[in-house]
């Protein structure tokens, strides 16, 4: 069998979707050949069986080139795949299903967002099925739906002994969908009892995300914690693992309503994680709390209790319900179901 990806971005140092990568290199161990279309191309390392396609972002080409280089593309591979996999972007399930289905492609989308967009309906219309890591990651109810719990490389976010030397630390892009104000209210709460810092890991990409980090930054100067606040930008995958080994709490405030994966890949670091997302409450480790005052006072006691956080439980949860490992055949297996 033969597999054609549809990606955003293949570039195992992104600073968001680097972890992308690995899923790729785990679906070329079951197929025969794996082509990738991209949106943006930068560094990797794949197999010989895979060949990544770019629509030219990283070049600067324009939107209509995109699409006439998208269509050329699936055009032209046409007799070189049997299954296709979207990963997050619905628009292109919109721009390829017809085309798709006339060829008799198994099409399959994966979905992680609390968010239910029209685009989102329309796409759901057309493919065979739908794989998502948690049942709030995607909210229409379908019987193409899959729960597969999330994909995390739990061979590579592990616990190992190092030294605590961060108190608080939140990993994800800077953005408005991600809530930080919220963390900085928190930490100004925690530090009236307890001297923490938080460190943040991740950019801003776009022009809104850059000027939402420019207001985070006065917001956080008008509460006087700016030497308590510590942006620390890009950490590649590879390195991520290590920097939260260092940490003592995971804080999560996002307002997606989903489960995210930065959670997922701090509990399996054995990381304890406090959050406002109600996808947690299923899980046996991590901790939920909506207001200020809630989530301060879990993080305070994680911070000065001298009972010792179940690592080994939590990475555990983590390699039983989202490990890549089991992700990835789970969805080839229901993409060859006909």
């Amino acid at each position: 069998m033969k597999l054609l990806i549809i990606t955003q971005v293949v570039d195992s140092e992104h600073p968001v979707l680097g972890f992308f990568h690995r899923w790729i290199e785990e679906f070329s161990k079951y197929y025969e050949q794996v082509h990738v279309i991209c949106l943006q191309e930068g560094q990797h390392s794949l197999p010989s069986n895979v060949t990544v396609h770019s629509l030219g972002k990283e070049a600067s080409a324009r939107k209509l080139t995109y699409i006439w280089r998208f269509y050329r593309y699936c055009w032209k591979l046409r007799n070189s795949y049997d299954h296709v996999f979207v990963h997050m972007n619905q628009v292109y399930v919109i721009l390829g299903g017809l085309l798709w289905h006339w060829q008799k492609k198994q099409i399959g989308l994966w979905y992680m967002h609390g968010k239910t967009s029209f685009s989102l309906k329309v796409a759901e219309i057309l493919v065979d099925k739908v794989f998502t890591g948690s049942i709030e990651s995607f909210r229409i109810s379908s019987h193409k739906v899959l729960v597969t719990g999330h994909g995390i490389d739990t061979e590579l976010f592990v616990p190992y002994a190092v030294d605590k030397e961060i108190d608080l630390i939140t990993v994800g892009r800077i953005a408005p969908i991600k809530n930080l104000e919220k963390q900085i209210d928190v930490l100004e709460e925690v530090r009236k009892t307890y001297p923490a810092t938080l460190t943040v890991v991740g950019v801003a990409l776009t022009a809104v995300e850059k000027h939402y980090f420019e207001r985070l930054g006065t917001y956080i100067k008008q509460k006087k914690l700016t030497p308590h606040v510590h942006f620390i930008g890009k950490v590649s995958q590879k390195n991520l693992p290590q920097l939260l080994n260092r940490a003592r709490v995971f804080i999560h405030t996002a307002k997606n309503g989903s489960l995210d994966k930065a959670v997922l890949e701090a509990m399996s670091c054995g990381v304890a994680v406090v959050s406002t997302s109600d996808s947690l409450f299923d899980t046996p480790v991590g901790e939920v709390a909506a207001d200020t005052t809630n989530i301060a006072d879990r993080v305070t006691h994680l911070l000065t209790s001298k009972v010792t956080y179940d690592s080994v439980k939590s990475h555990e949860y983590v390699l039983n319900n989202h490990s890549l490992r089991a992700l990835i055949p789970k969805i080839v297996r229901h993409l060859n179901l006909r």
